[in-house]
């Protein structure tokens, strides 16, 4: 396959617009009619409450924890008292009994837990704020003391990330020569002779035959996995149907080795049948343009969104895009966790296909908020621990120029008060880039970072990057191994990783 140096303008034409579309922007939580029981009947009252620890078992006290009735689309706040201990009393339990709960307190992130199976952690759409709630849609006719939140604090992180898997250094500073995350396992993949293969690294279990299954549309293959059981394509594992899933973007993109092209896979790789020619599909709708889902293609680990007009043959469109499928299911826990994508099926959300990323939400929960503002030009992400330098259009260079800047970044320059000295920030690598992306908005990304929560102006909420180019491409440290001459950059509308020439001229965000 020739390698792509330049992003066709097709494609390019084709992000843009899909990146301006997505329809009006997010909304306030439905109301939910209820059927209010006869007038004699006495309403049946409970309690909630819980504890809200730090990630030490500490408990924090000051957190403002609301309790929002959807029916009324009124809240109750309180706070938690020096044992971190809050409740809420004389909530309805017969009718009307739809509530979600979260967590707020200045410098924290919450990630919230639920010990009663009526209630349930989830994301809903509160005005263009995707918060991290824990939801009963009914609530029972019982105290529920088990309502809990963790908090995370500036330093802290909620998963660890891996490193990229490249080695090979192209320039000071970067991806190969930082070699900056988690180590991946000596022995990265087990084959377990029965059609299956482990990645000790995420804990996934990956169909061993990545070619079984023909090019499909979206929907086909949804099923296709949904239907795949022990005796077809390989397995002797006893899996029943439904066991077997399409992977998220995250999971798919777990699997990429940057350090390789042809396939994209680590040299030790155990599968069979990888396919070059055709992008794999991810169960992750691309949520500005729902006709699309994110795409990844092997043949050097870059992603499909829009038309790749080179040789056509790569699209993510659900319908019309024939792309391949390659099965996963849940394992043990790896090395690391990966974050869920950010997609959701509720309130401002919605799911495409029965098994999809937005009805199953796997992955490690994002926090509410996410990110806490330093004040000293610098923002920390409490999903991940990595400081990131808060304007997010200082530095605009070639690759090289681009990386050699931001080696000699320190306090007084970019909005910096924060006392850092140069030689402390670096460029961020492909997957700490990736780590910033939240797929819920139904608009480009960079918009909601600069505080733009709805498509229109008329909703916006607090700032978590200022000046984040919209339509732009941002560089990583990572090159590209099927063309060193390139490196991977994100476009700032969907967050999808693309190649691009290092002697272009692009911006790039500082992180530490």
């Amino acid at each position: 396959m020739a390698q792509i140096r330049t992003l066709p303008l097709l494609f390019v034409l084709t992000l843009l617009a899909a990146c301006g579309g997505g329809g009006g922007g997010a909304s306030a939580p439905a109301t939910a009619a209820g059927t209010p029981p006869p007038a004699s009947t006495a309403p049946v009252l409970s309690k909630l409450s819980g504890t809200v620890l730090d990630k030490s078992a500490r408990p924090v006290a000051g957190v403002t924890i609301s309790v929002f009735h959807h029916n009324t689309n009124t809240t109750v706040t309180t706070l938690t008292d020096a044992n971190g201990a809050w409740s809420v009393a004389g909530n309805d339990t017969v009718r009307n009994a739809d509530y979600a709960i979260y967590a707020a307190k200045t410098g924290y992130g919450f990630v919230p837990s639920v010990g009663d199976s009526a209630g349930a952690v989830g994301r809903l759409d509160f005005w263009g704020l995707y918060r991290t709630v824990i939801r009963f849609l009914a609530l029972p006719a019982h105290d529920v003391n088990s309502v809990n939140f963790t908090a995370f604090g500036a330093g802290d992180r909620a998963v660890s990330l891996a490193r990229t898997g490249q080695t090979a250094s192209y320039a000071s500073g970067d991806d190969g020569a930082a070699r900056v995350g988690v180590a991946w396992p000596g022995t990265r993949f087990t084959d377990h002779g029965n059609g299956t293969v482990t990645d000790h690294l995420t804990g996934l279990v990956w169909l061993k035959n990545a070619g079984c299954f023909s090019p499909s549309s979206w929907s086909a293959a949804i099923s296709a996995a949904r239907a795949l059981a022990s005796g077809a394509c390989g397995l002797t594992d006893g899996s029943a149907a439904g066991t077997w899933r399409m992977p998220n973007v995250n999971e798919l993109e777990s699997l990429v080795d940057i350090a390789r092209a042809n396939p994209a896979l680590s040299a030790a790789h155990p599968f069979q049948g990888v396919g070059l020619a055709s992008a794999y599909w991810s169960s992750t709708t691309y949520t500005a343009l729902t006709g699309n889902a994110m795409a990844i293609r092997f043949s050097d680990g870059r992603w499909i969104n829009g038309i790749d007009s080179a040789d056509g043959s790569f699209s993510n469109s659900k319908g019309s895009a024939l792309n391949l499928l390659w099965a996963v299911k849940s394992g043990a826990p790896g090395t690391v966790s990966l974050l869920a994508t950010g997609v959701y099926d509720s309130q401002g959300g919605g799911s495409f296909g029965i098994n999809d990323d937005a009805s199953l939400q796997l992955g490690a929960t994002l926090p509410t908020p996410r990110f806490i503002d330093k004040g000293d030009g610098t923002v920390t992400d409490t999903a991940t621990g990595l400081v990131w330098l808060k304007q997010a259009d200082c530095v605009k260079q070639s690759w090289s120029g681009a990386l050699a800047g931001i080696r000699s970044l320190a306090s007084g320059s970019c909005g910096l008060t924060d006392g850092s000295t140069a030689g402390q920030w670096r460029m961020p690598n492909r997957s700490e880039m990736l780590s910033l992306s939240d797929r819920a908005p139904t608009f480009p990304q960079a918009s909601y970072f600069n505080g733009q929560y709805q498509a229109s102006t008329t909703t916006t909420g607090a700032v978590i990057f200022t000046n984040f180019a919209i339509n732009e491409f941002y560089w990583t440290s990572s090159t590209d191994a099927a063309d060193t001459q390139q490196a991977w950059t994100l476009y700032s509308c969907d967050f999808g990783v693309y190649n691009i020439a290092k002697s272009e001229v692009k911006y790039t965000l500082a992180v530490r």
